[in-house]
Parts: structure tokens; C-alpha cells; sequence
């Protein structure tokens, strides 16, 4: 029996964090970051985002979309806030922080939060589409289908996944007009050697942060995409430890 990614709840303090899974991935992306802020004394949930790590990457296009995203989100702070927790924040990991920035922007009760390699500010220097299908021959491989079948299904994906990325641009560029609505304190988190998007375009976002409290700015020279297990692992958490005590103060 082949065992999918789960969400996770970690219960441990008062203090609450939401985390934020990628795109074509899972809340694996970020469980390792969850066992490390449990430890901490947080509590940590991380919701899997509609349509994904069900065994068939077509889910993703068929099932989800940046509204069912933005639901996901809002389900998770709603579930939190249902469990007795009040005392809030919010992290994503590219496609997530799109929808972490989202949530800061809409829900001023939130503490804070903030974005890791995430491409709040969009560009068309992304690679998103090679990497979508690299995930889905794996996901298919794993799954046990033979090569033919497995090339169908990605021909069907390659077809299919610029429509669903032109509508997470849009979205993000919703997102990204509305930055200065941002006021709590902000971190943000990037791998100068990402693989997958634009690094640079991280200093833009920063720069769209102009009312937030504070911007708890990192840039991760030699990491690459996906800094919550990658080499900048151990001090992207160094650094979310030190911001996280400046809001749950």
C-alpha cells in the first residue's frame, strides 16, 4: 500500500503558526520546519492544498485552482481559531506564500507572517512547467504505471498546467497590488540559487512591504528553491525563531 503525504497538526503551545505547502508538492515541503517549531513551543498546521498529493497530478488542474487555495487557507486559520487558538501567523513556501501574503493583507488580527522563495511578485522567468512534469513522472513512477501510460498523462498535463499558472499569475498579481495593505511584521525568505523562479524578484517584493511593521529580510546566496530542507535549512529556521519571538512577545 503506497502511503501519500499527510497535514500535519503538531499541537504543542498557545502560539499558533500556519505553514504552506507548494505547488505539485505537499506539506512534506514543510514538516520538517513544523517538528523544529513544535519543539519550539508552537503549535503548527499545515493543510495540504486541494487537488494535491493524491497519487494523480491531474488533480491539481481538475480539483483545485486559486480559489479552492485561498479556501484551503482560510479553512486552516478558521480551524485554529475553532481549536481555541488566538494568537496567529502564517507561512508559505512559494505557491504558499502567495496565499500567506494574502492572509496578512485580509486579516489584520493575524501576528504576522510571511513567504519562503515564493513569487509574490510574479515574472515569466520561471521554469514552473519542466518542474511540474518532473514531480508528476515521479508521482507516476511511484504509482506503478508503465511508460506509455505515464507519457499520456504528463502530454495531458504539459497541455494543461500553463492555463492553471496563468491564473496563479493573476491571483499573485492581485496579491502583489495589494502589498501595502500589509502593516504586521513581515518575513521573507529566499534562495539566491533557486532552480525554479526568479530570485531577484524577492527585493521587489520587499520593497512593495511599505507600511509593514518591520521586513525580516534573508537572502540565502548558495540555497537553492526550497529552503525548508534544502542547505539553508538550519538558518532559515535560526531566523524564523529570532522573528517569531519579536511577534509572540
Amino acid at each position: 500500500m503506497i502511503q501519500m503525504p499527510k497535514p500535519f497538526f503538531f499541537e504543542a503551545g498557545p502560539r499558533a503558526i500556519v505553514l504552506l505547502h507548494a505547488y505539485a508538492s505537499s506539506a512534506n515541503d514543510v514538516r520538517m520546519l513544523g517538528r523544529h517549531l513544535q519543539r519550539a513551543g508552537y503549535t503548527v498546521l499545515a493543510p495540504m492544498f486541494t487537488g494535491h498529493a493524491t497519487g494523480d497530478p491531474k488533480d491539481i488542474l481538475t480539483q483545485g485552482s486559486p480559489a479552492a487555495w485561498w479556501q484551503d487557507t482560510q479553512t486552516a486559520l478558521q480551524f485554529l481559531r475553532d481549536k481555541g487558538y488566538t494568537q496567529l501567523s502564517i507561512f508559505g513556501l512559494s505557491l504558499g506564500g502567495i496565499f500567506a501574503m494574502r492572509a496578512l493583507e485580509t486579516d489584520a488580527t493575524l501576528l504576522g507572517g510571511g513567504s519562503f522563495s515564493s513569487p509574490v511578485v510574479m515574472t515569466s522567468d520561471n521554469h514552473l512547467l519542466p518542474e511540474f512534469a518532473r514531480l508528476a513522472t515521479a508521482t507516476y513512477q511511484y504509482g506503478g504505471l508503465d511508460q506509455t501510460q505515464i507519457d499520456k498523462n504528463v502530454a495531458w498535463l504539459n497541455d494543461r498546467v500553463p492555463d492553471q499558472l496563468q491564473q496563479i499569475d493573476a491571483f499573485a498579481g492581485t496579491v502583489a497590488d495589494q502589498l501595502s495593505a500589509i502593516q504586521q511584521p513581515v518575513f521573507v525568505a529566499q534562495g539566491g540559487q533557486d532552480e525554479l523562479i526568479d530570485a531577484q524578484v524577492v527585493y521587489q517584493l520587499r520593497d512593495r512591504l511599505v507600511n509593514a511593521k518591520t521586513v525580516d529580510f534573508h537572502y540565502y546566496e548558495d540555497a537553492g528553491h526550497v529552503i525548508t530542507v534544502n542547505n539553508a535549512r538550519h538558518q532559515l529556521e535560526q531566523d524564523l525563531d529570532a522573528y517569531l519571538q519579536t511577534i509572540y512577545n
